[in-house]
């Protein structure tokens, strides 16, 4: 299957908006959290057994993405995202299925298993496409994407609040609004599968640079270099950190400010998180278009040095001013939401535009890794705490030292990755040959 080549006089800004139609729908991950209390009261689960279908999600989001990369780059960016509206759209339409018939297996079928496969195709389809589109700008570039799915929660989660408001809060209630969106977002992502194009040669832009200047490495050999590694290291720290404050964001403010005169109430509370997402979603394309003036490896130091510096704050002042521990949360979140926009053109920095796209599918297993190692930290140890009679700001001390261990890790490796040596360079005779199979000269 051939990729759709751009025709003559094609603008390359018809790509952005391509990646985002895609991106802002799988967003909706994050506002999954709205189903929870409504599918506990439907049908008698657990808070365990109802955030079941988010983590099988975000388990298949990694793996879709690592063993799927190889093909995206093969067939194309529309393959992947024709692949990915039918199988985050049919994940909905299962799991509608699952709660008018009260089965949660199918909704978590559906929605993690089959949704979080489109998930992973689909968070992964633009990247390699809008790296050769912009070589001159690949932060920006994939940062305007990566950033729709970091805010796609703002759109999805007031809209699923009030589709359960009117469809109600019942099984049959929640059937209608996962029909809903199924629905909806088929017809939204169809909207980049129509629009997306490859560029016709090696240079998008009279502009910019060739997209095939500099070093080339396939995927199979980047996972043998050390700077793989390390930037696997780095994605996973930093994501961590992140999520660590992100999953358990509402108690945490509470918890922090219930022994003062001025505690924290619960319209408060969903005020920060919202404020959270607002700063994961800026952070992805302010943090990703700086790392184009600045280089990819400052920025790093930049999110994991000051990240590191946020959470000391946090730990040994938060609980004494409500500004200071707002104001080193948002930076902390829009650090998370920079370092997922800002890798994908710092793996193109080291391995360049070839296979950028399935080397970063197999990266994003560093995400899978961090969203089961960041609640569990806080959690467990908030629980333990907890168990030993502690409250506030104590349940949480210790957990924040240990991400500032885990930036300290993440800031070694950044200063560990060094250029890919020569002998994992691919043969341009070969390159050229795999560009020239990909790029038809029609349209």
């Amino acid at each position: 299957m051939s990729p759709p080549v751009a025709p003559p006089g094609w603008s390359r800004w018809l790509v952005p908006p391509a990646a985002l139609s895609v991106h802002l729908s799988i967003g909706q991950a994050y506002a999954w959290s709205v189903f929870k209390p409504p599918l506990e009261s439907a049908l008698g689960l657990s808070g365990t057994q109802s955030a079941l279908p988010f983590q099988l999600a975000i388990v298949m989001l990694g793996l879709s993405a690592a063993f799927g990369g190889t093909l995206v780059e093969r067939n194309g960016p529309r393959w992947a995202m024709t692949v990915a509206l039918v199988c985050f759209s049919s994940g909905f339409l299962i799991s509608a299925l699952g709660a008018a018939t009260e089965q949660y297996w199918l909704i978590v079928l559906g929605y993690g298993f089959v949704g979080g496969t489109g998930l992973g195709i689909g968070y992964i389809s633009p990247v390699s496409t809008l790296i050769k589109w912009f070589p001159d700008r690949p932060g920006m570039a994939t940062g305007i994407a990566i950033m729709g799915f970091g805010g796609g929660a703002l759109i999805a989660s007031p809209w699923s609040a009030q589709m359960l408001k009117s469809f109600g809060s019942d099984s049959s209630g929640i059937a209608v609004a996962f029909l809903v969106h199924g629905l909806t977002y088929a017809v939204f992502m169809s909207l980049g599968v129509l629009l997306v194009r490859v560029p016709r040669g090696e240079k998008p832009s009279p502009s910019a640079p060739s997209a095939l200047d500099g070093v080339q490495v396939s995927a199979r050999n980047a996972v043998r270099t050390p700077q793989f590694w390390c930037l696997w290291v780095v994605l996973c720290m930093n994501v961590t950190a992140g999520i660590g404050i992100l999953e358990k964001a509402a108690p945490m403010i509470t918890d922090f400010f219930a022994d003062t005169s001025t505690p924290v109430t619960v319209s408060a509370a969903a005020g920060f998180v919202a404020l959270l997402s607002a700063a994961n979603m800026a952070g992805r394309i302010g943090w990703s278009s700086t790392s184009d003036l600045i280089g990819r490896k400052n920025i790093y130091r930049v999110y994991l040095g000051v990240g590191a510096l946020m959470y000391a704050l946090i730990a040994w002042f938060g609980d004494s001013s409500k500004p200071l521990f707002v104001l080193s949360a948002l930076v902390i979140l829009s650090f998370y939401g920079g370092g997922f926009a800002t890798v994908p053109a710092y793996l193109k920095d080291l391995f360049g535009t070839y296979q950028v796209g399935a080397i970063h599918g197999r990266l994003l297993t560093a995400w899978s890794t961090a969203g089961v190692l960041g609640p569990l930290i806080v959690n467990r140890i908030a629980d333990h705490q907890e168990a030993a009679g502690r409250h506030g700001s104590s349940l949480y001390g210790m957990s924040f030292l240990i991400m500032i261990g885990l930036l300290a890790v993440g800031f070694v490796a950044n200063e560990l990755v060094r250029p890919v040596d020569a002998r994992h360079h691919i043969p341009a005779p070969r390159e050229a040959a795999d560009v020239a199979r990909q790029q038809p000269e029609s349209a």
